[in-house]
């Protein structure tokens, strides 16, 4: 997966992994910081509203979108 920065997190009291550029690391780490909370704290929230079926890092990217469009 060149390309890809792959992080491990804890959601919901569980380990995953998760593997996304770089740039997209960076913008969530914005966001968590415009919203005054840690970027755990965002990826959790995200998670937790995610559609079922969706990939976990699928639903960053698209959350993370939604953000540049509001």
């Amino acid at each position: 997966m060149p390309g890809l920065v792959k992080r491990s997190v804890s959601l919901a009291g569980h380990r995953t992994s998760i593997a996304l550029e770089a740039e997209f690391w960076s913008g969530l780490a914005a966001l968590a910081t415009s919203r005054g909370q840690p970027l755990a704290a965002l990826l959790e929230e995200i998670d937790a509203q995610r559609p079922p079926g969706r990939p976990l890092a699928s639903a960053l990217r698209v959350a993370l979108l939604e953000s540049l469009r509001r």
